[in-house]
């Protein structure tokens, strides 16, 4: 008898309200469409359906990676005060690839969160395959923002996985 695997699919709405720039290429939105077909075709009722209510990314989480210096940055920022922090964007690589946005630490915690609970799925054998579309940013580095990335969930998955 073959085994049907179980699917995890990590979905929260609010990745859509996330917002880089008009000019910017990385669109969060396009998280929020890419559902909307995937609930189109059908498909929720055919894998368990997860949202950031179920684990909560702590700074403890991102630091297994990320210097603290560099998280403690991103929980501060905003486009407002993003002024008392010109001395240090440049030394974290923030401008035009990885703008300062506000609830700029809310969005790292919300498409990590995915990466890390499918690990975690993962390990615990509870689940074959974890998808998470918001996922996949793999650019930034220890100390700083890279290629759109801020925080890499690509990075904190696999050290999940490696426990």
């Amino acid at each position: 008898m073959s085994h049907k695997p179980v699917v995890s699919y990590f979905f929260d709405n609010e990745i859509g309200i996330y917002h880089l720039g008009n000019s910017h290429p990385m669109k969060p939105l396009r998280v929020a469409i890419t559902d909307e077909l995937v609930q189109s075709y059908g498909l929720y009722p055919k894998m368990k359906v997860y949202d950031k209510s179920f684990i909560n990314v702590s700074d403890d989480d991102l630091t297994v990676f990320h210097s603290t210096e560099y998280i403690d940055l991103i929980k501060e920022i905003s486009t407002e005060n993003k002024s008392l922090y010109e001395d240090v964007l440049h030394q974290f690589n923030f401008g035009e690839d990885c703008p300062v946005i506000d609830s700029l630490y809310e969005y790292c915690c919300l498409y990590a969160s995915g990466s890390i609970l499918g690990a975690q799925l993962l390990n615990n054998k509870n689940t074959d395959i974890a998808i998470n579309w918001s996922g996949g940013l793999h650019h930034a580095k220890k100390c700083e923002a890279s290629g759109f990335c801020y925080v890499n969930d690509c990075v904190l998955a696999i050290l999940e996985l490696l426990k």
